[in-house]
């Protein structure tokens, strides 16, 4: 009988180049309209369009360029560890550090953020995106040792 090569994992499609900063550790915690109980390992997944606001690519510093000029597919892991809520435009600004966005994002009447630790950069390996949080099959062999331990 041969041994199934693949596993499935849970991952989540972010635009890029948040994706890449929370691969390469310099982003924490990536906003949303929704929350999770999910907690553990997600694939991070590059989206296949970029982020068009202008002021964050602006503001991207060097050694996150490369990794954020992949697209439409897995570029790292990271452990999400919390689901942040931010009830109000004060809560949301005074986490800025973590989630990069200016206040005038925070839209009524929450906003959540994915609380990301451990993260890592894996080879780039193309794959479909999905809105939220979605399953993905990946072979074994290409996951194995390619998560550094921190």
């Amino acid at each position: 009988m041969a041994r199934d090569s693949r596993t499935t994992v849970h991952a989540l499609s972010i635009r890029q180049p948040w994706a890449a900063l929370i691969v390469l550790g310099l982003k924490t915690v990536e906003v949303r309209r929704w929350a999770t109980p999910r907690r553990g390992p997600l694939l991070i997944h590059a989206a296949r369009l970029p982020d068009p606001r202008c002021e964050v690519w602006e503001n991207l510093p060097p050694e996150a360029q490369p990794v954020a000029r992949q697209y439409g597919g897995i570029i790292g892991i990271a452990d999400l560890v919390d689901c942040l809520v931010y009830e109000s435009p004060e809560e949301f600004a005074w986490d800025r550090p973590r989630h990069w966005n200016p206040p005038e994002w925070f839209k009524p009447p929450r906003l959540f953020g994915f609380q990301f630790a451990n993260p890592s950069q894996l080879p780039f390996q193309p794959a479909l995106g999905w809105m939220r949080i979605f399953r993905i099959d990946l072979e074994k062999k290409k996951m194995r040792g390619s998560r550094s331990k921190s």
